[in-house]
Order: structure tokens, then C-alpha cells, then sequence
């Protein structure tokens, strides 16, 4: 009988875990922070389950240092988190405002101090409101603007992050808000997609470029997408093409330009009757073409599509490859999500660590040479505390013991994969799901905002510790 042997990570693997500043900042009003999209859409009633907000959300921005001490005992070896844009430059214009800097400033110094790597995301959703108001993603001016605040916090933060994201998810900014309008800022406009994720594909480009300007040699510089695993329902050519449609629209929209300098030519093909792309402009693809140091993946489930037959529902995904039912643009009224058997999160999501190994091989193949990491993975379960306040989350524990040995298959395979981010470090506001899902591996009590490690903490801070996963 052939014993198994643990799996071993490399040496240098960074492990982590990530947030994002409107999930778990809260302070919205002070120190001269103004509303984002994210402020006005879950204060807009019927948006947010439960009519939920981010004005509190677990108060990270009041208990950052002892959020840093349970980073440090839980050994983290770096932690992802985002910049509320509205704190740093409340109008999206015009100078820094130094009182949210300072807030970066101390968190990262405090990371720092604990021996753990900061990693720097501009932007995760939270756009300024006046920017929305002034026309947003789908106007080209916003590109800009994020170019102008890539290089105000690049100055602040330059000399002591070393590792920055551009964007995360561009899909779900794009796609969720501006087309099934289930994120902020909720509006429905099948062209306004194509603008706002080209407009956010251009905002990448050229806030690479302005920090390239100011940031030390050997600062890393990276985008963070959620791209879909696509996966026929069925070995027909209709199904095939199902997949192909919403891998376009989904996933090649944004790694084609940045990665090869180029839209999809069948991605224009299939959105011809929405949109002319004019709005592409000349050199726009060049500049979105930069050089990168990384490129970060957030993995949750596959979908399971088929070509839509006379009298489906209308059905698009949710970013994450589950049903929406909503209006989108181009494919998606041409292509059908399926809810295929086997075990689930409390989202609904199916359980398939086999796609974060397809993802990884998939880009190692089509960016030889480009480090990849894992910034977003995890589960929503249950959470139930027992007795003692204790919450043994076994079946997180599986999921990630599942997606890590994923990772370590396809890093056997031949990906150069770097790290691991697990989502999320804390229970938080779950977006238009409110606080009534769980995904920390730290627990939060969401009336006292008392942290409790979750049994799952402790066993990531095992694996951690040791450097592989067990048997």
C-alpha cells in the first residue's frame, strides 16, 4: 500500500489572506472620506439584503492594529487589502487629502513591523460617487482620474509596498454594475458594459504607466482578474460555442488586451448588434498592453453553460459563474448557466477545486514566464459557534484543503505559481448579500465586532507553519 505524502510548497511561497476597504473599513464619514458608489447603492432601498450597509462594516478602520495582531498570530506571511479611493481623494480629483493616507500609512508601517507583506489594490468597486456622477466607468475621463490616484497613493506608498495591484475583478466593476445592475452603481446598459470594462482596461494601462514613474525598482506590479471556467453541459458544437461566447465576454475581454495587446476579434463578432467599439480609441490597446510582474487570479466555482434554447429565461452569471436572471449584453442572451449536481457553498457556488487548476495551467501556458498567485479563494458556510463561541467550520476546511491541493497540482504541472490568498481574513459585508454571508476565517460578531478565529484559522496557520498541506 503506497503511503501519501504531505504536499510540499516551495520555500518562498507567500501565504496570505485579503479584504477590501468598503467590506471591512466602515468609518465612511470621517477624516474627509465622501460616499463612494458603494455609500449611495446600499443606502438606496431594496439593493442590499436586508437594507445592510458599509457605514460600520467590521470597523477595521478603528481596530486596524489589533486586526494586524491577529494577522500576526495567525502567521500570515502577507495581507491583500484595497484603498478606499473616496478616502484618499474624496472627489476622484485634485490633491490627496493626508489624513487617509496616514491611515494606509500606519496600517502598512504596522504590517510591516509584524514581518508581513503588504499587497496594495487601488481599486476594488468602491469609485467615487462625484466620479459617477460625472458619467463613470463608461466615461473615458475616469480612466484618467484613476491614473491621477494610482500616482498619488504610488508616491505615499511607494517606499514601503512592494507589491501593487491595479484593479481586482474588472468583470464584476464592469459587468454587475453597469449591466445586470445587481452591484453598485446598478444601472442596466448593455453598451455602457463595453465601455466601462474598456474604460477599465485603459485605467490599468495608464496607471501602470504613471507608477512605473515613481515607484522603486523591483516594486512588483499586477492586475487581479476572476476569469470563467467555462465548461460545456453537454460534447455538442452549440455548447462548445456556449462556452466559448461567455469565455470571450468574460474573461478574454480583459486578459487579451493586457496580456497580447488586442480585443478578441470573435468578442467584437458576438457584441456587433450592441456595440460598434468605437469607443476604442488609437494606441488605447497599447497602452493597456504593459509590462507586469504578476498577475493575481480569484477562483470560486465553474459554470456550466449551454447554448440557449426557444423559451429559456434570460440568464446571465454573477461573476462567479452562477445564474443571475438579468438582462446582460451580446452572449449572454444566446447562452444558458446550468445548476449541475454536488456539494455547494451558502452561495449557492459548486464545489470544483479541478478549475483553479485549469486556470493556473491555462495561464502559465498563455504568459510563460509571468508569475501567477491565487489572490482571492474561500468559502461561505454556515459558521454556526458552538457553546464556547468556538466555529468549527469543517466544511471550509475542506474546501480549502481541496483548492490548495489544486494549486500545489498545477504548480507540480509546471505553473509558476507564487502564493495563496485566502478569502477572507474576516467575516465582512458581503455586498449586496449584506452580512448574511460568512466567508472570514476569523469570525465577527457583527453586533460586538469581536473577533474569534475560526477552527479553520488555526488549520491554515498549521499549513502555513509547516509549508504543506497534510495528507
Amino acid at each position: 500500500m503506497t503511503e501519501i505524502q504531505p504536499r510540499v510548497f516551495p520555500a518562498d511561497f507567500l501565504w496570505g489572506a485579503a479584504t477590501s476597504s468598503y467590506q471591512i473599513e466602515g468609518a465612511a464619514r470621517e477624516d474627509g472620506r465622501t460616499p463612494s458608489i458603494w455609500d449611495t447603492f446600499s443606502h438606496t432601498p431594496g439593493k442590499v439584503l436586508g437594507g445592510d450597509t458599509g457605514d460600520v462594516a467590521v470597523d477595521h478602520y478603528h481596530r486596524f492594529r489589533d486586526d494586524i495582531e491577529l494577522m500576526h498570530g495567525l502567521g500570515l506571511r502577507s495581507y491583500r487589502f484595497s484603498v478606499s479611493w473616496s478616502r484618499v481623494q474624496p472627489t476622484g480629483r485634485g490633491p490627496a487629502v493626508q489624513r487617509g493616507l496616514d491611515f494606509y500609512r500606519e496600517l502598512v508601517d504596522g504590517l510591516l513591523e509584524k514581518g508581513i507583506a503588504p499587497c496594495l489594490t487601488l481599486f476594488h468597486w468602491d469609485l467615487p460617487q462625484e466620479l459617477e456622477d460625472a458619467g463613470g466607468w463608461p466615461a473615458r475621463e475616469t480612466a484618467e482620474r484613476f491614473a491621477d490616484y494610482a500616482l498619488l497613493v504610488g508616491e505615499a506608498l511607494g517606499d514601503r509596498v512592494g507589491m501593487w495591484a491595479t484593479h481586482n475583478e474588472p468583470f464584476c466593476a464592469s459587468f454587475l454594475g453597469y449591466g445586470s445592475g445587481v452591484h453598485a452603481p446598478g444601472r442596466t446598459e448593455p453598451e455602457s458594459v463595453l465601455k466601462a470594462a474598456h474604460h477599465l482596461n485603459l485605467s490599468h494601462g495608464l496607471a501602470v504607466k504613471a507608477l512605473r514613474t515613481v515607484l522603486p525598482r523591483g516594486a512588483q506590479i499586477g492586475i487581479t482578474w476572476n476569469p470563467v471556467v467555462a465548461r460545456p453541459y453537454s460534447d455538442s458544437p452549440e455548447d462548445a460555442d456556449a462556452a466559448r461566447r461567455i469565455d470571450a465576454l468574460q474573461t478574454r475581454i480583459f486578459s487579451d488586451p493586457v496580456l497580447h495587446g488586442a480585443y478578441p476579434e470573435d468578442l467584437k463578432r458576438d457584441t456587433a448588434r450592441v456595440s460598434d467599439w468605437s469607443f476604442v480609441q488609437d494606441g488605447d490597446e497599447a497602452t493597456i498592453h504593459q509590462p507586469l510582474d504578476w498577475v493575481g487570479i480569484n477562483y470560486y466555482t465553474p459554470a456550466v453553460v449551454s447554448a440557449a434554447q426557444d423559451g429559456d429565461p434570460t440568464e446571465g452569471a454573477d461573476g462567479h459563474g452562477q445564474s443571475e436572471h438579468s438582462p446582460w449584453v451580446g452572449s449572454h442572451d444566446l447562452v444558458r448557466f446550468h445548476n449541475v449536481p454536488g456539494e455547494r457553498t451558502e452561495m449557492g457556488w459548486l464545489i470544483d477545486p479541478t478549475g483553479l487548476t485549469e486556470l493556473l495551467l491555462r495561464y502559465s501556458r498563455e504568459a510563460p514566464g509571468l508569475p501567477l498567485y491565487i489572490t482571492e479563494n474561500g468559502g461561505a458556510f454556515e459558521d454556526k459557534a458552538d457553546e464556547a463561541g468556538m466555529v468549527q467550520d469543517s466544511d471550509r476546511i475542506a474546501y480549502l484543503h481541496g483548492h490548495l491541493g489544486a494549486v500545489h497540482t498545477a504548480i507540480e504541472q509546471g505553473a509558476d505559481v507564487r502564493g495563496y490568498f485566502l478569502w477572507s481574513l474576516l467575516d465582512n459585508f458581503e455586498w449586496a448579500y449584506g452580512y448574511s454571508k460568512r466567508f472570514g476565517m476569523v469570525h465577527v460578531d457583527f453586533e460586538t465586532l469581536k473577533r474569534t478565529p475560526k477552527a479553520s484559522a488555526h488549520w491554515y496557520s498549521e499549513v502555513i507553519a509547516a509549508g504543506q498541506l497534510p495528507a
